[in-house]
C-alpha cells in the first residue's frame, strides 16, 4: 500500500523508519521530508496547504497517511483526508484542540473531572497581573494556542511571572493564557493510541526539556526522552482510568470521536498523577525514544485506529530500554545558527539510531537548517547501557558547538 508521512523532524523520521519496516508498504512518501526521511521515502514538497496535500494524496492514490507536528492537525488535516474518503492517522480539528487551546483542555478537564492544576485563563493583561499579586508564586504561566512545546513559563517569582503575562498577551494578536499552580513531583509522558472507544497505552516516558543540565536553562521542544519510565505498579492502570478514558469517553459523549494519539504530560504528585497537558499527537523527543522498541507494525496499529478495531490488536514490545539524546544548534532555542556542517558516522555505533529533524543537504553534504538537529537513540538491555550507547553515538558525529545535554535520564539511574 501507499503511506505517507506529514512532517519534517525527528520525531517524523522516527515514524517513516518504522513505517518503512511493514511488509504491508509498497510506496512511502514524506511531505515535505527531510535529509533523513529521503533515504527511506520519496520527499513530496509541501506548503502547508491540507486541502492542497489531501487532493495530491487523492490523486496519488495514498491508502493511508500519519501525521507527525501538531500545526497541520489544529489546521485540520485529518478532515480534509476524510472528506475525500481517505485513511488518515491522526484526531480532527475539533478533537486537535486538546492541543489546539490550553484553555479548552482545562474546560474538558474540568467537566470530565480528570486531576489536573487549579487553573484560570485570561485573554486581558490587568486581569491576569491582578490574579498574579492575589496568588503570588511559584506559578506557571502558558500560552494557551500551540508554541512547539516552548509556551510554558515555570515562574519562581512574581516579576518574572508578569513578564511571561505581558510577553504573551501584549502582542498584536488576540491571545489568550492559562495561569496555573505550579506542582511538584517527577514528570511523565504516557501516550495512548485510540480508535474513540478503545485505548492502549504505549509504553511511559520521561521528557527533558530545559536546556540545560539539572533541569536548567529556558524551555525548548525536548531535549532528550527515556523509555521505558519506570511507573509504580499499579499507576498505569490508574492513569488510564482517571485520565485517559474520562477524555476519550468524555469527547464521545459531546460528539467527538478522537482517533489517534494522546499525549498525557503529568506530574506524579503526593496526590496522584495530574495532567500537566494534552497534546493531540506523538511527543517529540519521546516519539524517538519509544518507535524503536515497538514490535508491534506501526502500519497495522494505525490501520486498527482509523478503522475503529484497536480491540482486535495486541501491541508488542521488546525487552529493551531507549535513551534519545537531541543535539542541537548552537543559540537554539532562540536564535539557532544554520548551515553549520554536520558529520553522521558511515556505519553507526552498535544499537545507535539516527534521526534528523533540522538538516539540509548542502553541497558539501548535511548542515543545520533548524534549532533541534538530530535525536541519537541509543538501545539497550537496560537504560544505563542505553545511555551508555546514546552518547557514544553522540561522540561518533562530527558536529562543532553542538549543543546537547549530558545529564539525560540521570535522576531515574
Amino acid at each position: 500500500m501507499k503511506v505517507l508521512v506529514v512532517g519534517s523532524g525527528g520525531r517524523e523520521h522516527a515514524i517513516c523508519w518504522k513505517v518503512a519496516q511493514s511488509p504491508l508498504v509498497s510506496q512511502l512518501y514524506a511531505a515535505p521530508g527531510n535529509p533523513g526521511m529521503a533515504e527511506l521515502a520519496e520527499c513530496v514538497p509541501w506548503d502547508g496547504n491540507v486541502r492542497g496535500l489531501a487532493e495530491w494524496a487523492l490523486q496519488e492514490g495514498i491508502e493511508l497517511t500519519l501525521v507527525g507536528p501538531e500545526g497541520p492537525l489544529v489546521e485540520g488535516i485529518a478532515d480534509a483526508f476524510l472528506e475525500k474518503g481517505l485513511k488518515i492517522f491522526g484526531p480532527t480539528q475539533q478533537a486537535a484542540m486538546i492541543e489546539g487551546s490550553k484553555a479548552f483542555a482545562k474546560g474538558l478537564m474540568t467537566r470530565f473531572g480528570i486531576p489536573t492544576a487549579k487553573h484560570r485563563s485570561f485573554s486581558d493583561v490587568l486581569d491576569a497581573l491582578a490574579y498574579l499579586e492575589a496568588v503570588g508564586a511559584p506559578i506557571v504561566v502558558k500560552d494557551s494556542g500551540l508554541a512547539a512545546g516552548k509556551g510554558v513559563t515555570v515562574a519562581t517569582s512574581l516579576q518574572q511571572a508578569k513578564q511571561a503575562v505581558t510577553n504573551i498577551l501584549s502582542g498584536p494578536e488576540r491571545a489568550e493564557i492559562v495561569i496555573e499552580e505550579f506542582l511538584s513531583g517527577s514528570e511523565v509522558t504516557v501516550l495512548a493510541v485510540t480508535d474513540g472507544v478503545t485505548i492502549k497505552p504505549l509504553l511511559p516516558s520521561q521528557d527533558h526539556k530545559r536546556l540545560l543540565d539539572g533541569d536548567t536553562g529556558p524551555m525548548t521542544g525536548g531535549m532528550g526522552a527515556i523509555c521505558p519510565y519506570p511507573l509504580a505498579p499499579g499507576l498505569m492502570t490508574e492513569i488510564v482510568e482517571r485520565v485517559l478514558k474520562p477524555l476519550v469517553d468524555g469527547l464521545r459523549a459531546e460528539g467527538i470521536v478522537y482517533k489517534g494519539v494522546i499525549y498525557a504530560g503529568l506530574m506524579l504528585t503526593d496526590d496522584g498523577p495530574k495532567v500537566l497537558e494534552f497534546n493531540a499527537r506523538f511527543g517529540d523527543p519521546e516519539c524517538q525514544a519509544i518507535l524503536p522498541l515497538l514490535e508491534t507494525d506501526l502500519v497495522e496499529l494505525a490501520l486498527a485506529v482509523v478503522e475503529g478495531r484497536l480491540h482486535e490488536l495486541e501491541i508488542r514490545w521488546r525487552a529493551q530500554a531507549s535513551a534519545c539524546v537531541v543535539m542541537a544548534a548552537p543559540g537554539y532555542p532562540d536564535d539557532p545558527h544554520k548551515g553549520l556542517p554536520l558529520s553522521l558516522p558511515q556505519l553507526p555505533p552498535e544499537q545507535v539510531l539516527y534521526f534528523q529533524a533540522g538538516t539540509r543537504r548542502g553541497p558539501q553534504g548535511l548542515v543545520t537548517n533548524g534549532g533541534r538537529v538530530l535525536s541519537v537513540v541509543g538501545l539497550g538491555r537496560d537504560l544505563r547501557e542505553a545511555l551508555e550507547r546514546a552518547y557514544a553515538g553522540v561522540g561518533a558525529v562530527r558536529f562543532e558547538h553542538a549543543l546537547y545535554r549530558r545529564d539525560i535520564g540521570r535522576k531515574v539511574i
